[in-house]
């Protein structure tokens, strides 16, 4: 993040309708986004999944195949074409914002030829554990592409460039992680399960030369064809870590540019996040899962939860450089394997914690901003429909604050349970300030300085509509409704 006060945006949820759309909304939104403060963009993955069309893009098919051949029944991805992909990214670059793409290096699936194989079954809660005999399995690890026919790469996969799989089809009822033979699980990777290397399908081989050398020809291309300004990797935590910087620093010498990089460590252990960002160096950021979790925390506890305490043990409270902070992701949403709900009344609160702070690289998501309408089957197996409201109105009242006033030093006032606000007090090129206050109890209030005496100062959110006036020392009384927000600005 090079731009002060940037804002990423995640441009895309779980459930977006499979209409190939996207990124022909993108095009047509990228305007408007960046007008309301929006710096760069998260796009979901734009290569074939191994359920073409439909695919919301992790269960990676072929990394080549940007919705430009006719494989796994469609030409097109989820979101469109290649070549409405490239515009969408062109526009969007145009308006001033930057793009990420979403990259998958933990597996592949959706094989077009099965192979055998001999391998070990392990456990699957832990990896280290063999479960029964040697054996020969029947598995789907040879990717031919054939839609493709070798244009850009004439790359085949087959079970060598591979370690492990959870499918056998000799025996498909089985219920083990069969590690092939000759092959070992990666040990720099989460400490859960074990080793945490094994998530799903055709699992990469991270130590194999070949492996490596085909992802790195693969970057220099995508990012060529594409020319995006970074990424963000997906399920860092079964990778071995110290592949990623070497990757990116390739790509980034390659396009002779800098190159962001944001890594999606999903843990609520702040440790595993320090380890990652060690053996990296740095090098990628990481999306702040253990505030997300306070968040969800939060909004389920109300007024119990003592909001003094929502920065502790988070990435943006102990290494701010390099959290992105969130509220929700496509992963946490209701009805996906992650769940873990922040609650809509909470969510105004949050992004404030999160947009209107001096710390962390703030993620809009989608689902947030426009709000989303979806069926799914729930964990429990039963059926349920699910409506998200839109917070647009409100977020793009933050961004306002965010870009206008939202800079010099900040004072924070996290001395009650269930009241806290902070001010930051504005530079001479950016001058007037802002106080937030919020709470999780009923109506809220404090006094707090704002460096501007004699000011005049009003509640963006509407949620109060008597102005506020500064005294000769520049303090105030800011106030905010019962579980609520309220972000004070100077009435011009």
């Amino acid at each position: 993040m090079s731009e002060p006060n940037g804002v990423m945006m995640q441009y895309f949820h779980w459930y977006i309708e499979p209409d190939g759309n996207l990124w022909n909304e993108l095009a047509n939104n990228a305007k408007d986004l960046a007008e309301a403060g929006i710096t760069s963009l998260w796009l979901p993955p734009a290569y074939k999944g191994s359920a073409g069309g439909y695919d919301v893009g992790y269960s990676v098919y072929d990394l080549y195949d940007l919705g430009e051949f006719d494989q796994k029944g469609s030409v097109r991805t989820k979101y469109g074409t290649k070549d409405e992909y490239i515009q969408a990214i062109k526009t969007a670059k145009e308006a001033g914002i930057r793009v990420y793409a979403d990259v998958v290096f933990n597996h592949m699936m959706g094989g077009d030829e099965a192979e055998e194989v001999e391998a070990t079954p392990m456990s699957h809660d832990n990896r280290h554990e063999q479960i029964d005999e040697n054996r020969t399995v029947k598995v789907w690890t040879h990717f031919k592409f054939p839609g493709r026919q070798g244009k850009y790469s004439d790359m085949e996969w087959h079970w060598w460039h591979f370690d492990a799989v959870d499918h056998d089809e000799n025996d498909p009822s089985y219920d083990a992680v069969y590690l092939f033979k000759g092959k070992s699980f990666d040990e720099n990777v989460d400490l859960e399960k074990g080793a945490f290397d094994y998530l799903m399908g055709c699992d990469l081989d991270m130590e194999s030369d070949e492996v490596r050398n085909a992802l790195k020809e693969w970057g220099t291309w995508y990012t060529d064809t594409t020319q995006v300004d970074g990424f963000r990797f997906d399920a860092v935590k079964h990778v071995r870590a110290g592949f990623f910087p070497h990757w990116l620093q390739h790509c980034r010498y390659q396009a002779g540019r800098r190159l962001f990089a944001v890594g999606e460590y999903w843990s609520y252990e702040i440790e595993a996040l320090h380890h990652f960002i060690e053996v990296t160096e740095g090098d990628v950021h990481l999306f702040d899962a253990p505030l997300h979790y306070n968040f969800s925390e939060a909004s389920k506890a109300g007024g119990d939860y003592d909001l003094t305490t929502i920065f502790d043990n988070t990435l943006v409270k102990e290494q701010p450089a390099l959290a992105v902070t969130l509220v929700d992701n496509h992963d946490s949403q209701p009805l996906q394997s992650l769940e873990s709900v922040v609650e809509p009344w909470f969510k105004p609160l949050a992004y404030a914690l999160i947009l209107l702070r001096q710390d962390g690289y703030p993620c809009i998501f989608y689902a947030d901003y426009y709000g989303a309408h979806y069926k799914d089957t729930g964990n429990d197996g039963g059926e349920y429909e699910i409506w998200l409201d839109s917070h647009k109105w409100l977020i793009d009242k933050f961004l306002y604050a965010r870009s206008t006033y939202a800079f010099g030093d900040q004072y924070d006032y996290f001395d009650h349970p269930s009241t806290i606000g902070w001010t930051r007090l504005g530079t001479e090129a950016n001058p007037g300030g802002m106080a937030v206050v919020l709470t999780n109890g009923g109506d809220g209030h404090k006094w707090m300085e704002v460096g501007r005496a004699n000011c005049v100062y009003y509640d963006i959110t509407e949620h109060i509509q008597e102005p506020v006036t500064t005294n000769d020392e520049g303090w105030a009384e800011f106030s905010c409704q019962a579980g609520s927000v309220s972000v004070w600005v100077p009435k011009e």
